[in-house]
């Protein structure tokens, strides 16, 4: 083990800073700064890509914080994966890690940077070997073709290497971490373009734009057009609504300063605990699904179902079910709710695998992450507080966290698998996970920022947060 520790050790990695604490402006300088960089990456295509076989997979780029066919195809695929792997082998004891002290902690991350950096390796070879992308059909057969092939899977080990480090340049000098930060930008960047985008297709009759085609399609008569877009702007708002609503409901537990007698302060434990973590994990999770089934598909095996040719939707095997159909969509232009059989079953093993995966990552989370009952009880009992009426025991405390904590794990998680799965079937703009994930990650910077300009406000809080 001491040879695997050095080796961690020795891990490239984006140096923090020497203060403390860094101000509200410069935490926002250097997100701006990295949230352009993302974007710029995004811009830039591959060298040498001749067929991009992923593209029409829009719904899983913007998940994984991607744009397929640019030096970013990878995304943050490779770092979820990564911490999908090493959550699972934590938590069922196959490689157990101390995560009580600090070198435990190190060794996690480290590991886990370790894991990415061989993901990003291993998932630049698949997509390019598989055929997802991978240089003109015109070289094929010639000397050359492989040569474009290693040229490719460099692009993609550098853009994963980027992301690596910019992810780690927002969570020390910025707010939050960057794989929320990329998949925010994502999904905005895409429920703007779905919503607002009025430019026509050449060949097409309504502007991609939802909005713009709910109005062209009234003047032209279409009540069915008309709806559907109407449907699919009323679930996004919907969606954003009871998200909001949900993240903003908490239970604080009341605390008091034991060395000052009559000040205290309640402690909040938000109702979806785990946040936008558990969602990120399922739907990364399934976006590996399906890509690795088409990948498989174009090597010739089709081991976990086959794709249509035409529209590159799942049309058997188990990706089949890991795809939520508009359900609502199929009402509409059917004009009846007796749709058939197939659509609802896929609809509930969809929503009822997005709720127990949220439910499972939930509670691998909270014990990794320190968000259980007795990390909580020690930053409790470090900050100087205590229950008011007991004694100050670390062990009180603990009991009185595992009445909340574990019920919030299990119904946050249940809450938020239900809310991303019910609004990818009721066709919600840019996907309805990619909703969900979004107004959790900008309520939670809002949060950020706002403690941030606090702590800046008052150089007490400042104090008494630890700062």
């Amino acid at each position: 083990m001491s040879v695997w520790n050095s080796i961690i050790s020795n891990l490239p990695e984006v140096e923090g800073p020497t203060q403390k604490t860094l101000s509200f402006r410069e935490k926002l300088k250097w997100t701006g700064i990295v949230l352009v960089i993302f974007f710029v990456l995004g811009l830039l295509p591959l060298f040498g890509l001749g067929i991009n076989a992923l593209e029409r997979f829009e719904t899983l780029s913007i998940i994984l914080g991607a744009e397929f066919g640019s030096i970013i195809s990878l995304g943050i695929g490779p770092i979820v994966t990564a911490s999908i792997v090493l959550q699972l082998l934590n938590g069922s004891g196959i490689w157990k890690f101390d995560l009580t002290n600090p070198d435990g902690k190190r060794t996690f991350q480290g590991t886990q940077k370790l894991l990415a950096l061989f993901f990003i390796i291993f998932e630049s070879s698949i997509y390019v070997f598989l055929g997802g992308l991978a240089p003109a059909e015109q070289f094929i057969g010639t000397g050359f073709y492989f040569q474009l092939q290693l040229i490719l899977i460099f692009q993609l080990f550098l853009g994963g290497l980027l992301i690596l480090f910019l992810d780690e340049v927002v969570s020390k000098w910025g707010f939050g971490s960057g794989i929320s930060l990329f998949i925010a930008a994502g999904v905005s960047k895409s429920i703007f373009l779905q919503a607002f985008n009025w430019i026509v297709p050449s060949g097409s009759t309504y502007p991609p734009g939802a909005i713009p085609a709910f109005f062209v399609s009234l003047v032209n008569g279409d009540v069915t057009t008309a709806l559907i877009m109407a449907a699919a702007v009323i679930a996004t708002i919907l969606v954003f609504v009871i998200a909001v609503y949900a993240q903003a409901m908490k239970v604080e537990i009341p605390l008091s300063f034991g060395m000052v007698r009559g000040h205290g302060i309640r402690w909040p434990l938000s109702f979806i605990y785990t946040s936008n973590i558990p969602v990120i994990l399922v739907a990364a999770l399934i976006a590996n699904f399906q890509l690795w089934g088409r990948l498989l598909q174009n090597a010739g095996w089709p081991l976990l179902g086959s794709f249509s040719s035409s529209s590159g939707q799942p049309v058997s095997g188990f990706v089949y079910w890991l795809q939520g159909p508009d359900i609502v969509r199929s009402i509409i232009q059917q004009h009846t709710l007796l749709i058939g059989l197939a659509p609802y079953l896929q609809a509930l093993f969809y929503m009822f695998f997005f709720i127990l995966g949220s439910v499972v990552f939930s509670i691998f989370w909270v014990q990794t992450a320190g968000m259980d009952s007795r990390s909580q009880a020690q930053q409790m009992i470090s900050s100087g507080l205590q229950i008011p009426g007991f004694r100050k025991d670390e062990r009180v405390l603990e009991r009185l966290l595992n009445r909340y904590i574990w019920p919030l794990t299990i119904m946050g998680g249940i809450t938020v698998g239900f809310l991303a799965a019910f609004a990818d079937l009721t066709g919600a703009l840019g996907s309805g996970t990619g909703i969900l994930l979004t107004v959790m990650i900008v309520y939670r910077l809002y949060e950020d920022i706002a403690r941030q300009h606090m702590m800046d406000m008052n150089p007490m809080m400042r104090k008494f947060m630890g700062g």
